[in-house]
């Protein structure tokens, strides 16, 4: 059953993204985007300074009414700054991020204080995870990174982010809703012992189609399926290990990471497997591509085709 606070705090989520709609990335935090209230401490400094008016009062004690009115006035200027510690600061974090299954996921919000003071002990929350930033200096920004532990193979969707506070002594807290998407990309656990076959990633038809002869390279073991005149002869004639002669244009021949290949596992075994050669390629700096029942990713090479790839594993469903 939601508690009372859970339920409260999941309208007024609602009733902000409703009245303020979709946010664009960097955000800044306005004044109309400021909630403020006072938390339980101060709560109960307004009981106990409402009991010291009454007892000034009712004694007729000067010294006590002055005493309540000089920590109203203390309260009042703290609210001020707890409103304040917010007000103006920036926003921005990459939407999109990827992870692994039973891992961990990290935002990294960079925060930007525009303003000509220090701010401190600002909050980021995504949901029940939070990171707390110790100060940002005027005029600087500051890197706060929220970590989300996953479980299985998928997509997790965060419809919002909150930014609050409690400074300077906790007895309010300021917070304001930013109204972005945040995507984790789950892909599955990279493990497998399988060894990809080069003749079945099309390695075989990389030796015979290969035009850049001319462009040595260097040596590399022989694999059977390699023409002989790619052999290295004087190495053997030396009592070396069988070897052959690699070029340029063969090192470039792009290889396929195919569906079929993991032929004999499970579904996630498969997607694991797959996801282990993702990375190894990616290590290597081998040019792949990746083959799924309805997915094909053309071969390339980088951060982009390695994210492309583990997200496509990511999204992966045998029902579609």
């Amino acid at each position: 059953m939601i508690s009372l606070t859970q339920a409260a705090s999941n309208r007024i989520r609602a009733w902000s993204a409703r009245r303020h709609g979709q946010d664009a990335l960097p955000a800044a935090v306005h004044r109309r985007r400021l909630y403020i209230l006072p938390t339980r401490y101060g709560l109960m400094l307004a009981a106990l300074l409402l009991a010291m008016l009454i007892a000034g009062l009712n004694y007729n004690s000067n010294l006590a009414l002055a005493f309540a009115f000089l920590m109203v006035s203390v309260a009042l200027v703290a609210m001020h700054h707890c409103h304040r510690n917010l007000l103006g600061l920036v926003v921005d974090v990459d939407a999109d991020i990827d992870a692994f299954a039973q891992g961990e996921a990290q935002f990294h919000f960079l925060l930007t204080n525009t303003s000509a003071a220090s701010r401190r002990d600002i909050e980021v929350r995504c949901r029940e995870h939070h990171c707390m930033t110790a100060a940002i200096a005027a005029s600087a920004p500051q890197v706060a990174t929220v970590t989300i532990p996953v479980g299985t193979r998928g997509l997790i969707r965060l419809d919002q982010f909150e930014l609050r506070t409690r400074y300077p002594f906790g007895w309010f807290r300021a917070w304001t809703y930013v109204q972005t998407p945040l995507t984790i990309y789950v892909a599955p656990s990279p493990s497998g012992e399988r060894t990809l076959s080069r003749a079945a990633a099309g390695y075989a038809n990389a030796w015979t189609e290969s035009r850049g002869d001319e462009d040595f390279a260097g040596l590399r073991g022989y694999e059977p399926g390699i023409p002989l005149k790619h052999m290295a002869w004087k190495v053997l004639a030396r009592g070396g290990e069988p070897a052959v002669r690699s070029y340029s244009g063969l090192s470039q021949s792009p290889e396929w990471l195919e569906w079929a290949l993991t032929e004999g596992l499970g579904v996630e075994a498969r997607l694991s497997q797959l996801c282990r050669w993702v990375l190894d390629f990616d290590a290597a700096q081998r040019r792949y591509g990746l083959r799924l029942p309805g997915v094909e990713i053309p071969p390339g090479l980088g951060p982009a085709q390695r994210g492309a790839c583990l997200r496509a594993l990511a999204q992966f469903d045998m029902a579609s």
